[in-house]
């Protein structure tokens, strides 16, 4: 799917999602990989269950839907704006959409079916599906694909901890320390994150923590030299919801304050979006890039950032793989708050 996306008529869409057929023929193995639907083209009026059906219809379909904002919304469009997994404002937009979809559709299907039911799990079930679905994708043909074209460098141990660790009273201080890798993601970056959160939820007279990053970027990511090196997916479900940081930033959440800056991509924006507070630099940018590998986000982001920006929001970052900029992630509610960039 390249170049501009064709669109249905709200009640075109409608018909067709009422359809019996309608997860077959809106899925990433037998059918169309995208349903796109202008919101300002009516087509006819349309009845209460007719609308309703097409609603749950949204909700069913493996393939993700997406709105296109046209013009003022007539009543079908006003039922069923808030039910598409994402709604954009331009074609073009549309068509960026449509082409990450088109390369990794099995990928994109799981983000937005994830999504769609993370609404009515609490956070421990969040993270469990997410994990499962993750682990499920790294089996799949996407990532093998992206794994395939993906050099990977030699696996160093870290010259030092990848987590500094320090205390002040009754504030616990936790720094990601891979500097000269952008504060990569890595195996012991997560096991040692783990540890001073642990101690955090363990110890209640600690009243605050901050969590923060060295260098020129929060985070960057995954450490892409290690993606693909666990022996089977079933060992990797096992380990990230063994050594959970997103799990135990969850029970502490509301003494966290995430101070970020630079690159915050994937884990790098998964994880603060726990926070209570995420305090950002002006230079501060998120990033989901995971579907590009054939993925979804796996650090929580799918419970975290709905949480904070809704799903549809969500469904977009990740989808589009497009930066957003501090201003625009303060405006919708990921940033907390901005800070003009220290000179020097």
């Amino acid at each position: 799917m390249t170049g501009e996306v064709a669109t249905l008529s709200v009640a075109d869409a409608v018909d067709r999602l009422r359809s019996p057929d309608a997860p077959e023929r809106f899925s990433p193995v037998s059918g169309q990989p995208l349903i796109a639907v202008e919101l300002g083209r009516e087509g006819r009026a349309l009845a209460h269950h007719e609308l309703a059906a097409a609603r749950e219809s949204l909700r069913r379909i493996p393939a993700p839907s997406v709105g296109l904002r046209r013009g003022s919304l007539g009543q079908g469009a006003k039922a069923l704006v808030d039910h598409f997994d994402v709604v954009v404002n331009t074609p073009s937009e549309l068509a960026r959409l449509g082409e990450r979809v088109s390369a990794n559709p099995r990928a994109a299907s799981t983000l937005v079916q994830l999504l769609r039911h993370g609404e009515t799990r609490d956070v421990e079930a969040g993270l469990v599906a997410e994990s499962l679905a993750y682990s499920t994708l790294q089996a799949g043909p996407e990532f093998a694909t992206w794994l395939a074209g993906h050099t990977r460098g030699p696996l160093r141990p870290d010259p030092r901890p990848a987590v500094r660790m320090w205390r002040e009273l009754d504030r616990l201080h936790l720094e990601l320390d891979r500097p000269e890798k952008h504060n990569a993601y890595s195996a012991a970056m997560r096991d040692a994150l783990c540890e001073g959160l642990a101690l955090a939820v363990a110890d209640d007279h600690i009243e605050e923590i901050v969590f923060s990053g060295a260098g020129a970027s929060f985070c960057s990511g995954g450490d892409l030299d290690e993606f693909g090196t666990l022996p089977d997916p079933a060992t990797a479900h096992a380990i990230r919801t063994t050594r959970s940081a997103a799990r135990l930033l969850a029970r502490c959440a509301e003494r966290v304050r995430a101070e970020v800056h630079g690159a915050c991509v994937g884990a790098g924006i998964e994880l603060p979006a726990f926070a209570s507070r995420v305090s950002a630099h002006e230079d501060a940018f998120a990033l989901l890039p995971e579907l590009t590998m054939g993925l979804v986000p796996g650090a929580g982001g799918t419970v975290s950032l709905p949480r904070r920006i809704g799903r549809q929001r969500t469904a977009w970052l990740a989808l589009s793989a497009e930066r957003l900029p501090a201003e625009t992630a303060r405006d919708w509610g990921l940033f907390d708050e901005l800070h003009a960039v220290e000179p020097g």
